[in-house]
């Protein structure tokens, strides 16, 4: 891998649906997002041909649901170029919406409604208790609960939750 792709800034706004791409056979949090979104693509279409595909799906999501222990609903509202890379114990409630090119590690949880704007990274066993919304290019810590709103641009860590450090637009 090319050392400057790590420099690259990740976007906020666009999502990067090559994050979300599957790259091997055992790749289950790419596979439950995959169903996720064929499911909701189905819905969106009339017909008996979609209908049994949307069964389908759901017997899919079912599927990686238990093989991660997630508890992913089928209608969350997720933009692209999510990333899940240990998906073991995540769960998150069908009211809350995650914003484009987000990062969530295993053993989340998001109660309630909880808005994640663009490319939010959320560390090991954080909660995220709702209504609250998380600003733009934000980094949650690991194990911290996050009860109030936190704004763009800051690094959030403890229980409960406390701003460390606010990064500057370059």
């Amino acid at each position: 891998m090319n050392p400057n792709e790590f420099c690259k800034v990740i976007s906020s706004d666009t999502p990067d649906w090559s994050r979300e791409s599957i790259r091997c056979f055992w790749d289950p949090g790419r596979k439950l997002l995959r169903s996720i979104r064929r499911f909701q693509s189905c819905q969106t279409r009339k017909g008996i041909f979609w209908k049994i595909a949307q069964r389908y799906w759901v017997v899919v999501h079912w599927f990686w649901s238990l093989m991660t222990q997630c508890e992913i609903h089928l209608n969350c509202q997720i933009d692209g170029g999510l990333l899940l890379p240990h998906p073991t114990g995540i769960i998150i409630h069908p009211d809350s919406r995650i914003g484009a090119n987000c990062l969530i590690f295993h053993q989340v949880t998001l109660a309630g409604k909880v808005t994640l704007d663009g490319h939010v990274d959320i560390g090991t066993g954080a909660k995220l208790k709702g209504p609250i919304t998380v600003g733009n290019h934000v980094q949650i810590g690991f194990n911290a609960v996050v009860t109030k709103n936190i704004p763009d641009n800051c690094v959030v860590v403890g229980i409960p939750a406390r701003i460390v450090s606010v990064k500057s637009d370059e």
